[in-house]
């Protein structure tokens, strides 16, 4: 039980860690990759916090975290590319 304790509070000082970075990141690069790093650790988060509650349900909120992140990821990097997000054709 201790080494998942000790896990969340590692998990936690990482996702500190990322939000500086993304706070402090002097190109938009370190931003995305900081921002992509924090939701990582957010379901990393879920699932050990699942495991320390008994609640392996917790597992499927953790796998839709990580989707709706790898989605926003994209968008994200979408609108840093073209500044819009509309399609390739809508902008011609």
């Amino acid at each position: 039980m201790n080494v998942f304790v000790i896990s969340v509070v590692g998990i936690l000082i990482t996702m500190a860690l990322a939000l500086t970075r993304a706070f402090l990141g002097p190109t938009v690069f370190d931003r995305v990759l900081a921002a992509n790093m924090f939701g990582t650790k957010t379901v990393l988060l879920i699932a050990v916090a699942g495991f320390l509650t008994g609640r392996p349900e917790w597992l499927d909120l953790a796998i839709l975290y990580a989707l709706m992140n790898f989605t926003g990821m994209i968008a994200l990097l979408r609108f840093s590319k073209f500044a819009n997000l509309a399609s390739d054709e809508q902008l011609k």
